[in-house]
């Protein structure tokens, strides 16, 4: 089922002479529960296009659709309650809060929306990551997997529909990579999400449902992959 639409988009940079075109007319579509990689090279526009998905980065020209629901349509304070609620944006360095602890960083999206944390998911989530008996502990007492773990249960805290995630495995070493991309895999298959990762790493990629490449800020290349069993 069509969930996302990426209708046109296009996102230019500077002004006059000093333009740049990080995106030109880029138009898919992702359906619901799917998991894409998306790849390129640097400076290709596959981290603008997964920022543009979310809410972050507002395109030039063109729509951003998800469940029926035009993006960019909203005003800037419906758009930051959105981003909130219907998407998880993990970034390849953790972006935590040094002096808040765990279950502070993690719980932070829900506080700043002025809701009530659902302590059942929140110990769920705790479980899942391993970071049951490091609740307390502040940043700089984790490790970078720690860490990025510590990331991801704040991206999945509000339940979101989609999860993006862009180099989330970038300033890892390989084993904690790993761990993080085993991670995505069980929230996008336990909670359905539609997940969708910017990488580099093609062993990453090989793992995605589809992989869309991106060169010149355009789509050249959208692969469903072979069912794995």
């Amino acid at each position: 089922m069509e969930y996302l639409s990426i209708v046109n988009l296009c996102k230019v940079y500077g002004k006059g002479e000093n333009q740049v075109a990080a995106l030109e007319n880029v138009s898919l579509t992702i359906d619901k529960g799917e998991f894409v990689a998306i790849i390129g090279s640097s400076g290709s526009g596959k981290s603008t296009l997964l920022h543009a998905i979310a809410g972050v980065d507002v395109p030039t020209g063109g729509k951003v659709i998800l469940n029926g629901q035009d993006v960019y349509a909203q005003p800037a304070d419906k758009l930051a309650v959105f981003r909130r609620r219907q998407v998880g944006l993990i970034y390849q360095f953790h972006n935590l809060i040094p002096t808040l602890n765990v279950v502070e960083n993690i719980t932070l999206p829900v506080l700043m929306d002025r809701r009530k944390v659902n302590r059942e998911r929140l110990e769920e989530l705790l479980s899942m990551l391993g970071l049951t008996e490091r609740r307390t502990h502040l940043p700089n007492q984790l490790s970078g997997g720690q860490q990025q773990r510590v990331a991801i249960g704040r991206a999945l805290m509000n339940a979101p529909a989609v999860m993006l995630a862009d180099e989330p495995t970038g300033s890892l070493d390989s084993r904690n990579g790993q761990e993080i991309i085993r991670l995505l895999k069980e929230s996008h298959e336990r909670y359905r999400q539609t997940l969708i990762i910017v990488t580099h790493d093609e062993s990453i990629a090989l793992q995605a449902d589809r992989i869309i490449t991106i060169a010149d800020g355009k789509v050249t290349r959208d692969e469903r992959q072979v069912a794995r069993a």
